[in-house]
């Protein structure tokens, strides 16, 4: 089975989405599909058919196949500003016309309409066309759904639009041929302008809902320095082969995931990382597309192009999740699919009523034209894919990748929280955590010695002091100790590390801060300068940084915190007291981790698990989330629903916040949406106009505008979680 996300043109409502949906799950060689009405696009599952195939289906569906999504596409230039302006600019010449006489304004002479009203007529019946061709779009959407039976907003609207246009037009003819008439022009100019503005508005506030993906897009350079045999060459990213060697100098991005073969820099990793500070590379060490070379000249090999760089991976996240729907946008769906034709019925059964009651072309065609324009189904389309995309967009922007918007839902549920210990409460690998310098040695330069002697040890420990070793110094007469640790010399002295076994015949007075070391978990590394003890440095993986907040934070919101982890109870339990969890469970393997979730799970709990190595992978898929970080082995993030993409715990409250608050926007958008239908149809209809609230095309096309700005504007405030 493969995947693939495409660009689904001329979608405006939800039925259209729903229809190129339907549609595409009916064929063969589709398994599923998702389409984003925000994003014009659809993630589609297929095996079996190529993508000509697929573009075939949408056409057929009634909408524009818009090619492959592509990273670095740009935007076409979009004159519908202009357009608007000018039209705008018209509309007050042609409303002025109409409605002068009525407002005793000075009336244009061979336009006025009781004096010459075949000039008045003729002149409004041309402008309207203008307004006609501008709109065609929305009238052959509309017209393509009624022949393919999938009714939608343009629809609705393109029934109003033309009713009163060939009404207006008949009235017309009448006119210039002696006879009284009543002319409409006007209504279908603002209708079209109204829509299309709304449309406009629209369009650019989804447009920022985008940025997120943007700016990941925009972080990569366009051209690359690749070595020859002759030299070096700029060539674009996309002439990049894999093990090619690139070269990059200090200033410049790296232009692909790749591994330094030459050289040693500092990087800025902060557009993933979120880490402000450089981080120092070398020979061995992995680069990322995108990242800035401060200050040295490297050479790099080539490992990750195109599709398969972190930067793309993450950007198809981003999208795929905003493609994704979750279970409260069916309940949108479902009304959309039957709201349509309801309003077709209700509209024609009005201009039925209106023509038994009153005898009266005119009052019936405008009561059922603005039926149709004031119940169209923007606003209700809009809600849920809207204020999915803000939130993941936003989530991006906070280092958080969400996979399937599912899980925004699902987020706001959760009551319990899991955390594995190593790798995710603590950093994972092993820090220095206590020196005890006995020297007349700063502590930097005491650990810079060390950091220099330990260079030269591929022992776990060493890379304890990676980044201690701020100056480089000459190494000679490096050399092994059986079990006991490792000794070399720097100039003239001679420098030895290691465990206890390492002062045979050397006198300790610090037997007493090896012992706290040691129950504190520590692993113990004595320093020696010419066999005198200068130091004693505890190693141990210690909590990060920001742990404590995250948990403290996560309890006061309510949240039930758990750690559960393989680890012995005493050491457990000391991570435990410090972080303040009173619910710790020790000595677990993998499996019992994932039955401890299945049986919070079987009493009613929604659990969100954190882990980061192998061992976590089937309690990250047990749990309702699954939550790891980029630094994580594959199979965790392939289990997980959620990849932090920096070292900071604290983003797992920014998600869970950003859950809740999404689905709050969500059902905040779907009450306005239905609200303003269910006020605005029987206004529409005229069942209040005994008490003079009534409403014509006109305002029905501009209320219509504003309700679905207002599902926008909400949705937009999710940016500022």
């Amino acid at each position: 089975m493969q995947k693939i996300i495409v660009k689904v043109n001329n979608m405006t409502c939800s039925a259209c989405s729903n229809h190129v949906e339907k549609y595409l799950k009916k064929q063969p060689g589709i398994i599923d599909v998702s389409v984003n009405l925000v994003l014009g696009q659809a993630l589609i599952y297929y095996e079996n058919i190529d993508i000509k195939t697929i573009g075939k289906y949408i056409d057929e569906s009634g909408y524009k196949y818009g090619g492959i999504y592509d990273d670095h596409e740009e935007n076409k230039k979009d004159n519908n500003k202009i357009y608007l302006i000018f039209l705008g600019v018209l509309i007050i010449f042609i409303m002025y016309i109409s409605m002068a006489p009525m407002f005793h304004l000075p009336v244009i002479p061979f336009l006025n309409m009781m004096k010459h009203p075949i000039n008045y007529a003729v002149t409004l019946f041309i402008l309207t066309i203008i307004y006609l061709i501008y709109g065609k779009d929305i009238i052959i959407s509309g017209l393509k759904n009624i022949i393919h039976r999938s009714p939608n907003m343009d629809t609705l609207v393109t029934i109003g639009v033309l009713v009163s246009f060939l009404y207006s037009s008949v009235n017309m003819l009448l006119i210039i041929f002696g006879k009284p008439g009543n002319l409409y022009f006007e209504s279908v100019c603002m209708i079209i302008l109204f829509i299309k503005l709304g449309r406009y508005i629209d369009k650019n506030s989804k447009e920022k809902t985008k940025e997120a993906i943007k700016e990941l897009v925009q972080v990569t350079p366009e051209h690359a320095l690749i070595k020859t045999k002759d030299g070096e060459k700029e060539v674009t990213i996309d002439e990049v082969q894999v093990n090619d060697i690139l070269i990059a100098k200090p200033g410049m991005k790296i232009a692909v995931d790749g591994k330094i073969v030459s050289g040693s820099a500092h990087f800025d990793e902060s557009f993933i990382t979120g880490e402000s500070k450089p981080v120092k590379k070398s020979v061995g060490e992995s680069v990322m597309a995108g990242s800035i070379n401060y200050d040295g000249t490297i050479e790099y090999q080539a490992l990750k192009i195109g599709p398969l760089s972190t930067i793309s991976e993450m950007v198809h996240l981003v999208l795929e999740a905003s493609n994704s729907k979750m279970p409260i946008s069916k309940i949108a769906d479902k009304v959309s699919s039957y709201f349509v034709p309801i309003i077709l019925i209700i509209a024609f059964l009005t201009f039925i009523i209106y023509m038994f009651l009153t005898f009266s072309l005119n009052s019936s065609l405008i009561h059922m034209v603005t039926v149709l324009l004031v119940a169209c189904p923007c606003a209700l389309g809009l809600a849920t894919p809207l204020a999915i995309v803000v939130s993941i967009g936003t989530s991006a922007k906070k280092n958080i990748l969400i996979k399937s918007s599912e899980t925004l839902e699902i987020a706001s549920h959760i009551d319990t929280i899991v955390f594995d210990k190593t790798g995710t409460l603590t950093y994972g690998n092993l820090h220095v955590s206590k020196l005890y310098n006995y020297s007349n040695l700063s502590d930097k330069k005491l650990l810079n010695i060390v950091a220099n002697v330990e260079n030269n040890s591929s022992h776990p420990i060493a890379k304890s002091f990676n980044k201690y070793n701020v100056e480089k110094l000459k190494v000679t007469n490096y050399q092994e100790l059986s079990g006991q640790g490792i000794k070399a010399k720097i100039g003239n002295k001679s420098y030895s590390l290691g465990n206890s076994k390492i002062l045979e015949n050397i006198k300790n007075e610090h037997k007493q801060d090896e012992k706290k070391l040691a129950n504190n978990g520590n692993s113990i590394i004595y320093v020696l300068e010419n066999n005198s003890i200068i130091g004693l440095i505890g190693v141990k993986d210690i909590i990060r940084k920001e742990a404590k907040q995250t948990i403290q934070t996560l309890k006061k919101l309510g949240y039930n915190v758990v750690m559960l982890t393989g680890d012995n109870e005493k050491t457990a339990q000391m991570i435990g007291d410090e972080l303040k969890i009173n619910n710790i469970i020790a000595n677990v393997m993998p499996k019992d981790k994932t039955k401890y979730i299945k049986e919070l799970q079987a009493n009613n709990h929604k659990v969100a698990m954190v882990g980061d190595g192998i061992n976590d992978a089937p309690s990250l898929a047990t749990a309702n989330i699954g939550i790891s970080f980029k630094g994580s082995t594959d199979i965790a993030n392939n289990s997980s629903d959620v990849i932090i993409t920096n070292d900071n715990i604290n983003c797992l409250v920014t998600f869970l916040k950003i859950g809740r608050k999404t689905l709050r926007n969500i059902k905040q958008n779907l009450f306005w949406a239905f609200f303003y239908n269910i006020l605005m149809i029987p206004l529409a209809i005229g069942l209040f106009q005994n008490i003079g609230l009534e409403i014509n095309p006109m305002i029905a096309s501009a209320a219509m505008m504003l309700s679905s700005l207002c599902v926008v504007f909400n949705a937009l405030r999710l940016r500022n979680i």
